[in-house]
């Protein structure tokens, strides 16, 4: 996808978060309609949820492009999808975030979709089509986040959930902020290190030890993005300097910590994912 799109500008941009009652655990959302007819692009910066875009717009199709690859209309990204950009115009696209344990669920196979975007037909099956024109027929933000509430629960309550086991760790994983170690958590949970590392591998799609580093990275993220300083931000995320930091950065998302403190995908999570953002930050209100 070539940059040719101008710097995403959230001011252009209308946001509708769903009131509590009715929420899934693991599973959360938000809609954006852009009303500039100007293109864009905007750059995905990783962290630890797999993501559905649900393509409602009117006129073009949204445009991803992931591993050099375009894809148009709606799509899931798994975990570390890797250089993953959106571009488009009018745009009006529902986003819902999955944490690994929740998507599992509904998708049933999560580890074919970790580093991959694909179409949402692909994971969702024929009933993908039928449910984008249920949600584009919508009268309101509030009734589309109705139905996806809808359709994800029928698939939460069909599928198996993960072994209790690997839903603990990642949970401890996650309200530890990535600091956990994985010898310990197995103790937790009775497990050998080695059969945590296999059936948590296998049902999320990530190991033990990368989805941690996520986690903190997503938290060090979110640090940066409220403008805490980097070495501040090494301190508090329990990395070991700051270049063990910006090292970690580099891997994750390919930016400097200037950069990621800059991201457009970052500066609207305290107005569209709440809950993502770090204790104790200052609000930022682009």
């Amino acid at each position: 996808m070539p940059s040719t799109g101008t710097p995403y500008d959230w001011a252009w941009v209308d946001v509708a978060v769903p009131g509590a009652p009715g929420r899934l655990p693991g599973v959360s959302m938000a809609g954006f309609r852009q009303r500039s007819p100007a293109l864009w692009d905007i750059t995905m910066v990783a962290y630890p949820f797999v993501t559905v875009f649900v393509d409602l717009s009117d006129e073009e199709a949204v445009v991803y492009d992931a591993h050099g690859r375009s894809r148009r209309g709606s799509v899931v990204a798994g975990l570390l999808p890797g250089d993953f950009r959106a571009a488009g115009r009018r745009v009006e696209c529902l986003q819902i975030r999955l944490e690994p344990v929740a998507a599992a669920a509904v998708f049933g196979a999560p580890a074919e979709l970790s580093g991959t975007v694909v179409p949402l037909q692909d994971v969702w099956g024929r009933d993908a089509g039928r449910a984008e024109d249920r949600l584009r027929a919508a009268a309101s933000w509030d009734e589309r986040f109705a139905i996806a509430r809808d359709l994800l629960g029928r698939r939460l309550d069909a599928r198996p959930p993960v072994d209790p086991e690997v839903a603990h760790v990642w949970r401890r994983t996650l309200a530890s902020r990535g600091r956990v170690r994985v010898d310990g958590v197995a103790d937790e949970v009775g497990w050998s290190r080695k059969r945590l590392w296999s059936r948590f591998r296998s049902q999320l799609g990530i190991t033990p030890k990368r989805a941690a580093q996520l986690v903190r990275f997503d938290h060090a993220a979110h640090l940066l993005a409220a403008g805490h300083c980097a070495a501040g931000v090494a301190a508090e995320s329990g990395y070991a300097d700051q270049s063990h930091l910006n090292r970690e950065i580099k891997a994750f998302a390919g930016l400097t910590p200037t950069a990621v403190a800059e991201a457009p995908w970052l500066a609207i999570d305290d107005v569209a994912w709440p809950a993502s953002a770090p204790v104790s930050s200052p609000a930022r209100h682009p």
